[in-house]
């Protein structure tokens, strides 16, 4: 497939482009900076709508000017740019970055005829992770019926792209799928992080005691790329097992009083549940940090 992916510089871009391309797709990275990558980019502003179309629809390498049919059509635009978190810069910027970046893409992509688009929306969307003082989950494990109340603006710009993407998708019938992403480990910080997520589990608590590997996340991508007909999809994304060293019990004994808990919890199962991306899209996350650190 010929992929439009928007932020493939940044921490988890870089390792799904990576798959990407082990898959036999061809990537083209948008970005403000280069990546680095071997992959051919564009460096665009998302929030100019006249430069997304327009790198959208133009070639984006030199072997593309051999062909003699004009421009080549994209088959899929995986969106992951954005502001990645508040306390970065304002938080109105945040959200006006983070908004309108996204309706460009899928307007753009949806008048241009792109049949797939994936955006990464996020686990803050519940709001957890950014919330003032300590908000827990009305239930666990948290699935995608949970409601989103953000309190926070990078989360509410996230619950608003999601409503850009239904709106775009029920107009045009392209399949859009959302990733609700955990937070993103890269391998060499299984080593550097997970020690003392052992030694104070509440380090965890603003992310559900969950995480989702760079490379499952990349295989995440490459499922929904290949699954079509789901129409507006939204998943949560996670590995299966907990971030912290206690076990799903103690996490609910010490973190999760009175919260309701649906059904029988395995010893180390994530509190963030994925069994709808395996369901939907055969999602089958293969990495842990229990294989680094035992």
């Amino acid at each position: 497939m010929r992929i439009f992916f928007t932020g493939g510089s940044g921490k988890a871009g870089k390792h799904a482009i990576r798959h990407l391309q082990a898959q036999g797709h061809t990537v083209v990275n948008i970005d403000m900076v280069p990546s680095g990558l071997d992959v051919s980019e564009l460096l665009v502003d998302l929030t100019d709508s006249g430069q997304v179309i327009g790198a959208m629809s133009q070639f984006i390498d030199f072997h593309e000017l051999e062909g003699a049919n004009g421009v080549p059509r994209f088959d899929a635009v995986v969106h992951f740019a954005a502001v990645p978190r508040v306390m970065i810069g304002t938080d109105g910027e945040c959200f006006r970055i983070n908004t309108m970046s996204t309706y460009n893409v899928i307007e753009a992509a949806v008048k241009l005829g792109v049949p797939k688009v994936i955006f990464a929306s996020s686990e803050t969307t519940y709001g957890v992770c950014f919330a003032q003082g300590e908000v827990k989950p009305l239930y666990v494990p948290l699935d995608e019926e949970h409601p989103t109340v953000p309190h926070d603006s990078y989360a509410m710009s996230k619950v608003c792209n999601e409503m850009t993407a239904k709106s775009f998708q029920a107009r045009s019938g392209t399949d859009i799928y959302g990733l609700r992403i955990n937070n993103v480990i890269e391998p060499h910080e299984y080593e550097q992080m997970f020690p003392a997520f052992m030694k104070d589990a509440a380090l965890r608590r603003r992310n559900i005691f969950a995480y989702i590997d760079a490379r499952d996340l990349g295989h995440m991508v490459d499922c929904c790329l290949k699954t079509d007909g789901l129409g507006y999809q939204i998943f949560n994304v996670s590995n299966d097992d907990l971030s912290v060293g206690i076990t799903a019990q103690e996490v609910i004994d010490r973190f999760y009083q009175g919260v309701e808990v649906r059904g029988d919890m395995a010893e180390n199962e994530t509190m963030y549940t994925n069994d709808k991306a395996k369901r939907l899209v055969g999602f089958n996350p293969q990495h842990s940090w229990r294989d680094v650190l035992g």
